[in-house]
């Protein structure tokens, strides 16, 4: 409470139950993750750039008077809701494992890294975020997806929702795309050739087509259903020559029935 020229805090990994930084209105950075914290107050701390408070125990966080954050880490504690909208400087967002059932960043158009897997999502509008280079949104119960505005996306994980489809033809840039675990029906990867990994397991696909994705160096996609006891993958390579152990082989049980995997090269 004396230290009120302090910018830069870092009090992480120890064992704090409370933290009162209301003195401390010069704080730029103030990083308290990994304590037993249930609540933080940085309502007076509107210079931060910078807040990780992380690995707590905390229901609550407002940060509509820190206008000035460009990196918010708060994943890992008991928060239902987060509001964001006074953040329009974010460019760094990581809200994983938490207990959101909404997430509004239509406001934070600066963002290049959203982390908001492992929460209770229904729908997530990433339209606004065209800057966006990484979206790890696994684990939650969204329905749709709709990355068509998020031209420079290099990292997607949407794993483990209730996607029925998902367009990735606009997304050029892509080079990690991780899917598994949802409905989808059809994977249209054409697009994607600077793709070097791909996880499409467990979905509800029939076949797929990775010939134009010849620089992927891991790929998954057990658990799929394919269509009379095969799964046909159309590549640059035949079942004889498959490029690495990286790569799916064998076959998988799927409804009581013997799945076998099949490389067929593109004619």
């Amino acid at each position: 409470s004396h230290n009120t020229q302090l910018t830069d805090l870092r009090c992480g990994a120890n064992q704090l139950t409370t933290l009162d930084v209301s003195h401390n209105t010069q704080l730029t950075r103030l990083e308290c993750y990994n304590n037993q914290l249930t609540a933080l107050d940085v309502s007076h701390n509107t210079q931060l750039t910078d807040l990780g408070c992380s690995y707590n125990q905390l229901t609550a966080l407002d940060v509509s008077h820190n206008t000035q954050l460009t990196y918010l880490g708060c994943y890992d504690n008991q928060l239902t809701t987060l509001d964001v909208s006074h953040n329009t400087q974010l460019t760094r967002l990581g809200c994983e494992a938490n207990q959101l059932t909404a997430l509004d960043v239509s406001h934070n158009t600066q963002l290049t890294d959203l982390r908001c897997s492992y929460n209770q999502l229904t729908a997530l509008d990433v339209s606004h975020n065209t800057q966006l280079t990484d979206l790890y949104c696994s684990y939650n119960q969204l329905t749709a997806l709709d990355v068509s505005h998020n031209t420079q996306l290099t990292d997607l994980y949407c794993s483990d929702n209730q996607l029925t489809a998902l367009d990735v033809s606009h997304n050029t840039q892509l080079t990690y795309l991780g899917c598994s675990y949802n409905q989808l029906t059809a994977l249209d990867v054409s697009h994607n050739t600077q793709l070097t990994y791909l996880g499409c397991s467990y979905n509800q696909l029939t076949a797929l087509d990775i010939s134009n994705n010849q620089k992927i160096e891991e790929f998954s996609c057990y658990g799929n259903p394919g269509e009379n006891n095969k799964f046909i993958v159309t590549s640059w390579f035949d079942s004889s020559a498959v490029p690495s152990d990286h790569f799916t082989k064998g076959s998988w049980d799927y409804n009581g029935n013997t799945v076998t995997i099949e490389y067929s090269k593109v004619k």
